[in-house]
């Protein structure tokens, strides 16, 4: 009798702990194993100083997966981010002008341009109903030749120390660690923000209820059209905020932002949000994002080339996808 009693027991034990195993999303997992992968074939990543330069190598690809969740969540895209990336870097270079004095002037008119661009694709896509596929695509478009207009084809000058420091700086006598880079200060800082603004304030639910049902927020009392512009607002904003830390970490680059579009789509999915919205964490996109840079660097230890890591992206979104239309099809 005890035996059965015992059996039961540890039965129930194993049930309660596979139940929790079951809650804690996949994204987690995956990055602790590929991290391992990592750690196996580069050592020296497991350091402090491996960790530190990580952080900072994948801070502005993470600012901007949570900028797109904003977009993702609600039932839309912004393919835009990239070419707002690109404008953010050579914008600022020609503000500056191998000026110092023009940092913070160039920063914050770089930050009007991206709530500018934010505010067109968002009336686009609210008022003009047009896809947001469609809207954002035009618009990178339209500001990669716009960008390329304003340089003369190719940007001329260097970024002054003040403004590298954004990308490349540490603050130093950090207790325990000894120094940490100010671009990891600024990824907490922004993500703290955004997970008051998604998960604590009602901009988030409201972005939710518009991706999980438009019609059914709408009635509800949603400002529907303002939600849709105030998210495809913080995706641009995140973007410039990006491009600012990139062009201070690798410098001057009309390509910088090529592709990061789809890398912060391919981290928001692998985060665990649904690209028909509805479904989104800013924590599990921020490992999510962290997940698609570290698989970035596995695939680069183990020697294969460029192509190797577009096709990974496009069998993340693929595979999204199908998940997507499945569980929309379950629920029907």
């Amino acid at each position: 009798m005890s035996t059965t009693t015992n059996t039961k027991q540890r039965a129930n034990v194993f049930a309660t702990i596979w139940g929790w195993i079951r809650q804690v999303p996949p994204v987690y997992f995956i990055f602790f194993v590929v991290v391992i992968g990592v750690s196996q074939l580069n050592p020296n990543f497991a350091t402090t100083n491996g960790i530190l330069a990580f952080i900072r190598r994948v801070a502005p690809l993470t600012i901007m997966a949570m900028g797109q969740l904003m977009v993702i969540a609600s039932g839309g895209f912004d393919l835009s981010q990239g070419s707002v990336v690109t404008l953010s870097i050579i914008g600022s270079l020609l503000i500056i002008y191998n000026n110092d004095e023009n940092t913070a002037l160039a920063i914050f008119v770089v930050l009007g341009l991206g709530i500018l661009i934010g505010v067109i694709n968002g009336f686009v896509v609210a008022y003009l109903k047009v896809p947001s596929l469609i809207a954002t695509l035009g618009m990178l478009l339209l500001v990669q030749g716009g960008g390329l207009y304003w340089t003369g084809g190719g940007p001329k000058g260097y970024f002054t120390d003040n403004y590298r420091f954004i990308g490349r700086g540490y603050i130093e006598n950090v207790p325990v660690i000894g120094k940490f880079p100010v671009s990891g200060i600024i990824l907490i800082v922004i993500t703290l923000i955004l997970y008051i603004l998604f998960h604590r304030t009602n901009l988030g639910k409201q972005i939710l209820a518009i991706g999980d049902n438009q019609r059914a927020a709408k009635l509800s009392g949603v400002k529907v059209r303002m939600i849709r512009i105030t998210a495809f607002i913080i995706s641009a904003i995140t973007a410039v905020i990006a491009g600012i830390m990139i062009g201070g970490y690798g410098g001057v680059s009309i390509e910088a932002g090529e592709g990061m579009e789809m890398q912060s789509v391919s981290a928001t999915v692998i985060g665990g949000a649904l690209l028909l919205g509805g479904k989104g964490s800013i924590p599990d996109v921020f490992f999510g994002a962290l997940t698609l840079e570290a698989m970035f660097m596995l695939l680069n230890l183990l020697g294969l080339p460029k192509p190797y890591r577009d096709a990974v992206q496009g069998l993340i979104i693929i595979g999204a996808v199908a998940y997507a239309a499945l569980s929309s099809r379950k629920r029907e």
